[in-house]
């Protein structure tokens, strides 16, 4: 990966896809109080097939982030989806209540396609997100959480294998698989 992802959305397609998040939670918050489908997209853009993450935090603190790796459908959808994933399917919290709905924060990442990372040392906290595999486990970690956690790139690569399950040092070891990737993160 030698070029930076830039999948550049304007301040209209933003705004759409944040305003998209809120519509998916309160449809499943309130049933038959909003679309059961997501409203068409602006743009053709948002019909990309890329993958996404949504993240909902409350007060600074992570209250859900659940996401695809890779497109499966159309940007637009994954949005939708993957919002109503991260608020009430997220296993490590509780479903998002109506109350909790008004002082949630969003955050969407788009995902550039993922691909094998050549050599641990080009790993850029910051610029790449990880992916690490090794047998049937797995553990991702997006390109913002090293930073806000202020570590280094041999920190980042423990701590992905430790999300996966895996010793720290996993990823020295033959047979586990490294992926990096990109994101657009508003």
């Amino acid at each position: 990966m030698t070029e930076a992802f830039h999948f550049s959305l304007s301040d209209q397609e933003k705004a759409y896809l944040k305003d998209l998040v809120r519509l998916s939670i309160a449809s499943r918050l309130t049933p038959g109080h909003g679309p059961a489908e997501p409203p068409e997209p602006p743009t053709d853009k948002l019909r990309e097939r890329l993958g996404a993450f949504v993240t909902l935090e409350l007060g600074g603190r992570l209250r859900g982030c659940i996401g695809h790796i890779q497109g499966s459908g159309p940007l637009f959808r994954t949005v939708w989806d993957m919002a109503q994933a991260a608020a009430f399917q997220d296993q490590r919290f509780q479903p998002l209540t109506a109350g909790e709905f008004a002082r949630l924060e969003v955050e969407i990442s788009i995902l550039s396609p993922i691909t094998a990372c050549p050599d641990p040392e080009q790993v850029e906290v910051g610029r790449h997100g990880l992916l690490v595999r090794r047998g049937g486990r797995s553990g991702l970690l997006l390109p913002q959480v090293p930073v806000e956690w202020g570590w280094d790139r041999w920190k980042f690569l423990g701590q992905t294998c430790l999300k996966a399950g895996l010793p720290a040092d996993a990823w020295k070891a033959e047979g586990t698989d490294i992926y990096w990737f990109e994101a657009e993160v508003f």
